[in-house]
């Protein structure tokens, strides 16, 4: 019945899923898996993405790898859903995964610990750049968890007091988390009552515009680092900041997940997973299906920044 709405993402959990799901010590290992058909049409499942020094990445799992067993289950005819439950497990404890690396490469068993402690996503430092007295703050989001938007803010500051008159954020491999950390760290740039995204209903008319609440704690022009991998929340970070001409997006066009769920139980202890709308750009651009091209593909002077920014429109609200 699911299947006949066209969503992928809309599915049926049963009442072991949906413990597995509820469950506060369950975890996964930081991989996001996809069905890929190969040349002869057979579904694999692949490594589309991993969390940047997450569990499976520091193992040794790579993107791209293609998944063969998980603690010695074959995994082929399984969904990207299946396979993703059978990871998940009590934090601290293992899971053995055997991965092939590349189309032709070797294939290699690798134990992996689970792990649910949250981890500081934010990585910063402070660059001196060519031919410039002005040092540039360097901000890398591996996700958005729940220590995202206050070790933002931290990061933020100390380079800030430390003389960073720019700001490069990279998004780049960042699959997203949480969507409400996302909106509150692309506060910290917007003004007041500018609109962060809109989210649009299964009516198309039923639309709600989130927006910064107070003024912004920075002001300085931005370049946002943006590739194929960076999806969901930091799509929404990087459409809130360039459409309200607070940044410029640098990079690969982005890989287009903006959808909103919600999970409700049924009376057996089974649940669903269902869409109910989607994110919207303030510019009004559907992100789901369709991502965001970057303004330049590689790294531009400051100088070509600041006359992007001068010369942006901002969106008009409604």
């Amino acid at each position: 019945m699911l299947a006949s709405l066209g969503d992928p993402y809309t599915r049926f959990l049963s009442p072991a899923e949906f413990s597995k799901m509820a469950r506060y010590d369950m975890t996964g290992i930081g991989i996001n898996l996809r069905e890929i058909p190969d040349d002869n049409g057979v579904m694999k499942l692949k490594v589309l993405g991993l969390i940047l020094d997450g569990p499976a990445h520091s193992a040794g799992v790579r993107q791209g790898d293609e998944l063969l067993s998980i603690n010695g289950v074959d995994v082929k005819g399984k969904s990207a859903f299946e396979a993703s439950s059978m990871l998940q497990g009590p934090s601290e404890t293992f899971v053995n995964v055997m991965v092939k690396h590349g189309n032709c490469g070797p294939v290699q068993s690798i134990r992996v610990q689970r792990q649910s402690i949250a981890k500081s996503p934010v990585f910063y430092r402070l660059e001196q750049v060519k031919n410039s007295s002005s040092p540039v703050g360097y901000v890398r989001l591996k996700e958005f968890n729940a220590l995202a938007r206050k070790d933002m803010l931290t990061a933020m500051k100390r380079l800030q007091d430390m003389g960073a008159s720019y700001f490069v954020l990279d998004l780049r491999d960042n699959l997203g988390g949480l969507v409400q950390a996302g909106i509150e760290i692309a506060k910290l740039f917007l003004n007041k009552g500018e609109t962060v995204t809109y989210t649009v209903g299964r009516d198309p008319l039923s639309v709600k515009n989130i927006v910064a609440e107070t003024s912004p704690l920075f002001s300085a022009p931005i370049i946002v680092l943006v590739n194929k991998n960076t999806a969901s929340a930091s799509e929404i970070v990087a459409t809130a900041l360039h459409d309200n001409c607070k940044a410029v997006l640098v990079g690969e066009r982005t890989y287009g997940k903006g959808l909103i769920q919600s999970v409700f139980e049924l009376n057996d202890g089974s649940g669903v997973v269902v869409t109910i709308g989607k994110y919207v750009t303030p510019k009004h651009m559907d992100i789901n299906g369709n991502g965001v091209d970057p303004d330049f593909r590689n790294l531009p002077a400051w100088n070509e920044v600041t006359r992007y920014l001068s010369t942006c429109q901002r969106p008009q609200e409604g």
